[in-house]
């Protein structure tokens, strides 16, 4: 699903922002941008929801100059059931002032239209708010934030008032490299299920009219979750 600004190599929240685009001559500041990709596992808050297998995984976005953006992404994955495909939809507001502070707001539903009951209601569909706040140096960009659910379905895999938190940093380097590391923190409602914490890093290549090539470590702390590792492939029009 698309992750969020900071972390988007690491797979653990939304790309809402994005670089390049179609620029609309009617308004000003508007902006619509395409963007397409590929993983060899697609990975979220430290699990595959690809059955350790590839997907293929694109989206549109919408950015406005007062902040305001709107999208959808859309993936392929496999849990074991008739469930084919993802489909996110997301609205907020960010922005990223001189002095290098930058915040990110909004909502975004997961949905996944194949999944359903018995009786034909979406079973898996959630979603969630959230919100993040980041800072530039210059050197190292620094970022954390928090998700919350406050819709969910019978089946799905997050329920009402679920919570997440992340931090994580990125740090550019020779011009076209840079690497990222995050930890994150899923925390359930319900008193039976196991709260867990999850690593991810990233080392990704900026291959200019070739799009970005990143390289990704993953790890959970769970006993019977090993180190896992996927590669990837995006690029923006």
């Amino acid at each position: 699903m698309k992750k969020f600004t900071r972390s988007a190599l690491a797979a653990a929240v939304l790309t809402v922002g994005s670089t390049g685009g179609v620029a609309f001559t009617s308004t000003a500041a508007a902006e619509l941008s395409v963007n397409i990709g590929a993983v060899s596992n697609y990975y979220f808050r430290g699990f595959s929801e690809s059955d350790d297998g590839a997907a293929i995984q694109g989206g549109i976005d919408y950015e406005h100059a007062s902040g305001f953006y709107a999208g959808t992404w859309l993936s392929n994955v496999d849990f074991g059931d008739d469930t084919s495909y993802e489909l996110d939809l997301y609205a907020g507001f960010a922005d990223e002032f001189a002095s290098g502070f930058g915040y990110d707001v909004g909502y975004i539903y997961y949905a996944y239209p194949d999944a359903r009951d018995d009786t034909g209601s979406l079973s898996a569909d959630f979603g969630e708010i959230y919100g993040e706040v980041s800072f530039d140096t210059g050197t190292v960009g620094l970022y954390g934030g928090m998700a919350y659910v406050v819709h969910d379905s019978d089946d799905s895999a997050l329920q009402d008032d679920d919570m997440y938190f992340y931090a994580g940093l990125d740090i550019p380097f020779m011009d076209v490299y840079s690497a990222g590391f995050l930890v994150g923190r899923t925390s359930f409602d319900d008193s039976d299920a196991e709260n867990y914490t999850h690593y991810t890093a990233s080392l990704a290549r900026d291959a200019g009219d070739w799009g970005e090539f990143s390289l990704n470590l993953e790890y959970v702390d769970e006993s019977d979750e090993d180190l896992g590792a996927w590669v990837g492939w995006s690029k923006t029009f």
